[in-house]
């Protein structure tokens, strides 16, 4: 009997002396692999994806993370007002049309006629792209109060202009953005002096799209001052990107915004990507299964599917909007406000990617640069996790948009 129970004890310690070991072995060589480097971590490089301590294996974990922390950097607004003395000599009339990615630049246009001129300018409306669209108030989208009180010191704003003025024929004057000064001078003064209240539409060309040029003091306060949502569409993409958030536990509560809103982007440009081609460049750039993103569309169709069967946590308007907020903003007749959701909820992204160039991505930069969130990345074919800062949008790694003369 003796004999048994020291046969038992020792069988006992022999066991315990193994699960000893073992857990030396996982503490020592295997809990340091799985471990989730926090976002800023001092381990990973920006430009490379070298791990900065010797022998310790690059994880899928590590190279995600380097995609998420980047150099986001806060910026100051470097602009400064020179105030001018309003003369009161006629209106400016405008509206904002074809969608939040060019509404900045159309005030701007009329900030820097209507000083130019010592006119006041009125609210602007806010139209669609086609003929027929919906005709909407600013408040409707934007705030007031604020639109008024930015300008404050460049220009004077009415809020109710006369209605003889505002509801009667108005001369329409076709304005190139950014217009110089003896343009002005020479093509709208004029004009403006002899009717004293003239409408203006904002035109563009491809000498005057470009984003990569330095800004004046007008575009500044326009882009990142004079345009904010009004509370209520403000609650809807705050609750958009809490729910979001709430759906990434696995990435910290982030998530990937793309900008994917044509099904069929092919039939567009060459150089655009589909659903199943950007699902390509996560991957390869080593963006994990779980990462949560919001693409631009209203809805889920059959296209996307091939982006869902690769990251499941893909999401739409649909979907994450609350019931009581979609009778109101999506639907027909409502693809300003869809627009605009799009525009803000890219903005917010911890990671923005866009299916291919175009105003609004470059508009979304700019915002996202004002806001010190400058993770940017352009697909690309055959991308790879080894070369992740070469696809960094040039934008931003090259600092040509206008943004950066804006803030320093």
């Amino acid at each position: 009997m003796a004999a048994d129970l020291r046969q038992v004890m020792a069988a006992f310690l022999t066991f315990s002396m193994f699960i000893m070991l073992g857990n030396m072995i996982k503490k020592d060589h295997i809990d340091p692999l799985l471990e989730l480097p926090e976002a800023g971590s001092p381990n990973i490089s920006y430009n490379s994806l070298k791990i900065s301590k010797p022998g310790r294996l690059l994880k899928d974990v590590e190279r995600n993370e380097v995609l998420w922390t980047g150099s986001n950097e806060t910026l100051k607004p470097c602009w400064e007002i020179q105030e001018k003395q309003q003369s009161n000599n006629g209106y400016i009339f405008f509206s904002l049309t074809h969608g939040p990615e060019y509404h900045a630049s159309q005030v701007a246009n009329a900030v820097a006629v209507a000083r130019q001129l010592g006119a006041k300018i009125a609210i602007p409306d806010i139209r669609g792209t086609k003929v027929g669209d919906k005709i909407r108030q600013f408040e409707e989208i934007y705030d007031v109060d604020n639109f008024v009180a930015s300008l404050h010191g460049l220009v004077q704003v009415d809020k109710n202009p006369p209605a003889e003025i505002s509801k009667g024929r108005l001369t329409t004057l076709r304005v190139p953005y950014r217009p110089p000064m003896d343009y002005i001078s020479s093509m709208i003064e004029p004009v403006f002096r002899i009717k004293r209240n003239v409408k203006l539409i904002t035109y563009y060309t491809n000498s005057n799209r470009k984003e990569d040029e330095s800004s004046n003091v007008y575009e500044c306060v326009a882009t990142f001052e004079s345009l904010k949502l009004n509370s209520e569409l403000q609650r809807v993409v705050d609750s958009m990107e809490a729910t979001l958030r709430s759906m990434s536990e696995k990435t910290h509560g982030r998530f990937v915004a793309v900008d994917l809103k044509e099904g069929k982007l092919k039939k567009r440009c060459r150089s655009c990507y589909d659903a199943e081609e950007i699902a390509e460049f996560l991957k390869n750039v080593g963006f994990l299964n779980d990462t949560s993103l919001y693409l631009t569309h209203a809805r889920w169709s059959t296209d996307l599917d091939g982006l869902r069967n690769q990251f499941p946590n893909t999401f739409t308007k649909d979907a994450i909007m609350g019931v009581d907020h979609k009778a109101k903003y999506m639907g027909s007749g409502n693809e300003e406000y869809e627009k605009i959701i799009d525009f803000y909820t890219c903005v917010k992204g911890d990671v923005f990617i866009p299916a291919m160039g175009s105003r609004f991505y470059s508009g979304v930069v700019g915002q996202r640069i004002a806001e010190g969130k400058t993770r940017v990345f352009l697909p690309a074919k055959n991308a790879s996790i080894e070369a992740t800062s070469d696809y960094v949008a040039p934008l931003i790694a090259n600092k040509t948009h206008f943004a950066y003369s804006c803030f320093c």
